[in-house]
Parts: C-alpha cells; structure tokens; sequence
C-alpha cells in the first residue's frame, strides 16, 4: 500500500503552507490530490519530493513557469528517455542570474559614490554637474 499524506502532513513535510500546496495546484506544478471519503486531500508521498524540487529551483532563479517546465522534463512520457535540456536551461539561468549580478554591481557602485558625495536630494543631484548618479537621458550640457 502506498503512503499518503494530508495537506497538512505533506506542508510540514516539505517546509511549505498548506495555501501553497493548492497554489501549486492551480499552477499545474502539483497534481490534485485524490481525496478520501472525508473529503480529505490525500497526496502521495513522492509529492515530497515535487515539492522540494520546486523550492529548490525557485531558489535558484527559476520562475514557477520555468519550474513547470523542469518538473514536466523529470517526468517519463511514453517510455522516452528523460529530456536532458536542464542543462541548456541551467546554462541560460546562470547567465542571466550573472547578467544581474553585474547590474547589481553598477548599482551598488552608484550607490556608494552617491553616499561619498553626500547626495541628499536627486532633484538637486539631476542639476548638478558633480553628482555621480547616472542620470539617464540626460547629457551634462542639457541640464537647466
């Protein structure tokens, strides 16, 4: 007989809400459970493991639509091998999740220069040709 665990039991187990399990639900990204007699939800207990493959891409970047594509691309279908794109996917992710980090980089540079030149007020600073912000659209000669 297989295991299976109430929407309760399968949350705690897998360190989520049980608002998420139904969430996942309606994205498709879980199965609907089979329900007992009680109307219980009644989840198998492999749901554990979706759960957590989930979180786990999540964390790593992925959005729950790129989730529900490497959940499907787990599964067998018809006997076929398991597609192997999670490396091209991977490989994209990383270089977008790099592509950020850059940014966040030029960002926080900004940043600092900002609070070493003691900028207090961008309307000020967007007039005044010492202020290091990058304003965008604006050439140092246009300003008022």
């Amino acid at each position: 007989m297989t295991t299976e665990l109430r929407s309760g039991e399968l949350a705690e187990a897998a360190g989520v809400h049980q608002q998420t399990l139904r969430y996942y639900e309606r994205r498709g990204l879980l199965a609907e459970p089979r329900r007992s007699p009680g109307g219980h939800r009644l989840y198998p207990a492999e749901a554990v493991v979706t759960l957590r493959v989930i979180k786990t891409a999540q964390r790593l970047g992925f959005t729950l639509d790129e989730v529900a594509e490497l959940v499907d691309l787990g599964t067998h279908r018809h006997g076929r091998r398991r597609d192997t794109s999670l490396q091209r996917r991977a490989a994209a992710k990383l270089t977008e999740i790099e592509a950020r980090i850059a940014d966040l980089r030029t960002i926080a540079t900004s940043l600092r220069a900002a609070l070493d030149a003691g900028c207090d007020d961008l309307a000020t600073c967007a007039t005044t040709d010492c202020c290091p912000l990058p304003f965008a659209d604006l050439d140092r000669g246009d300003r008022p």
